[in-house]
């Protein structure tokens, strides 16, 4: 029991006033309520996270598409002045970067229409942790600040010709590689899961930006095939660093 103190003092009016003091030391948390506490907590965290990890993926995937549209309408206002041709179209010694690309190098497109598409964050999906953000096109831009690939074939006179989308997608269980692909009616393809949870986005040349499955990115890419002459029309070409 603790020690008990009394005191007296008076008040202003004379009268004599009893004070109280004890030793006692106020209650502190045992080793087990700490414990306590800290599993609530951790339990409160997981719960918290569960709820706002929905929202964070469909956040991500709202502002890819956004990103998908600027890059989509970047195409279309880049022309060297002759016709309303993308930049893969046309030669380098015209302003395109049609040779380049021929060869792999997707960075040369979007350096071709960097006028345009300042800033270059917006080459990079949100959802991507693989790649970093460019602060410009000039010195330090390159594969590794490209989440997208590019159809090279893509053109506005088809408009279901598929000009750009999230290139993390695999081909009959193998993750693409960087450079020209050029895919078969027989390939089986999948979006791989780090991005968008199975799901990806693809922006067309009439300018729509969608979202879906890997099936309908099967059936999206299957569209880009020929049956008249028995090939694809379009090839695609990627910058996985």
């Amino acid at each position: 029991m603790g020690l008990v103190l009394q005191r007296w003092r008076a008040d202003g009016a004379g009268n004599i006033l009893k004070l109280q003091c004890s030793n006692s030391r106020s209650h502190a948390f045992t080793l087990t309520e700490v414990l306590v506490i800290l599993a609530v907590i951790a339990v409160l965290a997981v719960m918290l996270i569960a709820a706002t990890t929905p929202n964070r993926i469909a956040a991500y995937r709202i502002q890819c598409i956004n990103n998908l549209k600027q890059i989509d309408l970047g195409f279309k206002l880049w022309s060297p002045g002759q016709s309303d041709k993308y930049p893969t179209q046309y030669p380098v010694k015209f302003g395109g970067c049609m040779e380049l690309v021929a060869t792999g190098n997707v960075a040369a497109v979007f350096v071709t229409m960097s006028n345009i598409l300042e800033p270059p964050k917006i080459l990079i999906c949100p959802a991507d942790t693989d790649r970093q953000w460019a602060t410009n096109f000039a010195t330090d831009f390159g594969n590794k600040n490209i989440s997208y690939f590019v159809g090279i074939n893509a053109s506005e006179d088809n408009p279901n010709s598929i000009l750009i989308g999230d290139d993390n997608f695999e081909i009959s269980g193998t993750p693409i590689k960087p450079g020209v692909l050029e895919i078969r009616t027989n390939n089986s393809i999948a979006w791989t899961g780090e991005r968008h949870k199975f799901w990806g986005n693809i922006g067309f040349a009439d300018g729509s930006v969608q979202s879906g499955t890997s099936s309908w990115l099967t059936n999206a890419i299957i569209k880009q095939y020929d049956s008249t002459f028995g090939v694809f029309t379009n090839r695609f070409v990627f910058a996985i660093p």
